[in-house]
């Protein structure tokens, strides 16, 4: 928000400038430490995902805005990886199935053949 003021004591004119603060929850690994939610590791692992993939740059942008909305009106103050992950999994499944299975082939580090299929499947 723009906004024009003028100075108590010499009368002058100035524009100041306020911006919202959002505050996304901190994300609590796996092994307990917390860090910043970086909204740029979103967006390279789901780059990576969809790469040659016929997915539009403002599809991501649309997904990833989702995925803010859903842990902004969570309210919570920390969430756990596990759960970002799952958010993000689910946000490709609807974009692009084969970004979804390579994704999720790495997140849940599959450790034989039958699980894979059984996420195909599941598709």
């Amino acid at each position: 928000m723009r906004r024009r003021r003028r100075c108590q004591s010499c009368d002058k004119r100035f524009t100041t400038y306020e911006r919202a603060e959002i505050a996304l929850p901190s994300v609590v690994k796996k092994d307990g430490t917390r860090a910043e939610f970086d909204i740029g590791k979103i967006r390279a692992s789901m780059t990576l995902a969809l790469r040659k993939r016929p997915v539009s740059v403002e599809q991501i942008d649309a997904a990833i805005e989702r995925i803010q909305d859903k842990l902004l009106n969570s309210g919570a103050k920390e969430v756990a990886s596990t759960r970002l992950g799952e958010l993000v999994m689910r946000e490709l499944k609807r974009i692009d199935k084969v970004a979804y299975v390579r994704f999720a082939s790495v997140y849940r580090s599959f450790e034989d053949v039958d699980e894979f299929r059984q996420l195909i499947r599941d598709i």
